[in-house]
């Protein structure tokens, strides 16, 4: 079964305003174990793929998930990728720079964890974070000690965006595929997400005083999002905006989405050539008469 989710996508200098983009819509499964079925179905896939990526030696797949907080991000990259072989996948969060990555342009930390060749890179959060929690927290930008003409509010969002669009054009023009999820969650969800984490002793952990702060900035980081939304979603690297209050409904769309742009490479195995064939043919003779 393939899950539509084509009416997720950012249209290029599409104007978003996420308040007509749904947080949930009607499940894309009929019971828990439908559910679990087309997961599984999804997983297997990806894995051929994977397996397909990695032996064409063609491609980079990278994956880029951005969200307010608790919006699942973790859960899904946990469920979806379930089946990929570790060795050939790497997950990457980023936090607040560091003070050696602060003396660097924006792109320059995350550049050094892309994936290669054959693999797949999943950011968990990402370059975005430059247009999104520095734009909410200005202080943050005060601290990378910019150029002052570019240091100008009319300068520099526009000029990240158009820094960022150019640098995913770059990456997909030599092998890179890019895939840009944003999990769209609604504020009265992740309030209830976030008082589960605290009421239940095993998701203590997940949470802080700094996610409480958080959430009093909701409408400067939606208003942050949809401009990012907007100026960066291109035909070559659209953003997806998944609806995730129904966290199975998202990691459905979100497997479905990763599996068509994965099986859209069009990868197949390598054709051994004559003298491929040749060397593989004395290989089998010497382990067939030993």
């Amino acid at each position: 079964m393939s899950i539509k989710f084509k009416h997720l996508r950012v249209k290029p200098g599409q104007a978003v305003e996420l308040k007509h983009w749904p947080t949930r819509v009607t499940p894309v499964y009929g019971s828990k174990r439908d559910y679990q079925g087309l997961l599984d179905d999804h997983v297997v896939r990806l894995s051929t793929q994977q397996e397909l990526l990695y032996a064409s030696n063609a491609h980079a797949v990278l994956i880029i998930f951005q969200a307010m907080d608790a919006a699942g991000k973790d859960g899904a990259i946990k469920h979806v990728m379930s089946g990929v072989n570790p060795q050939g996948c790497q997950v990457f969060s980023f936090s607040h720079p560091s003070p050696s990555e602060l003396r660097h342009d924006f792109l320059w930390r995350t550049t050094r964890d892309l994936p290669e060749r054959g693999k797949i890179g999943i950011f968990n959060r990402s370059y975005y974070e430059e247009v999104l929690i520095v734009r909410v927290h200005p202080e943050i930008l005060a601290a990378e000690a910019l150029p002052q003409d570019e240091n100008e509010p009319e300068n520099i969002w526009r000029h990240r965006c158009q820094s960022i669009t150019g640098f995913e054009r770059h990456l997909v023009r030599n092998g890179t595929r890019i895939i840009k999820i944003f999990l769209h969650v609604s504020r009265q969800e992740q309030r209830i997400r976030l008082l589960e984490r605290i009421d239940h002793p095993h998701k203590n952990w997940k949470i802080s005083p700094a996610d409480i702060e958080e959430r009093k900035f909701w409408t400067s980081y939606r208003k942050a999002y949809e401009a990012c939304l907007s100026a960066t979603s291109s035909s070559q690297a659209p953003w997806y905006i998944v609806p995730a209050d129904d966290k199975q409904t998202a990691r459905l769309l979100v497997s479905q989405i990763i599996l068509e742009a994965m099986e859209s490479l069009d990868m197949e195995f390598p054709r051994a050539t004559t003298e491929r064939q040749a060397e593989l043919a004395a290989m089998r003779k010497q382990l067939v008469e030993d």
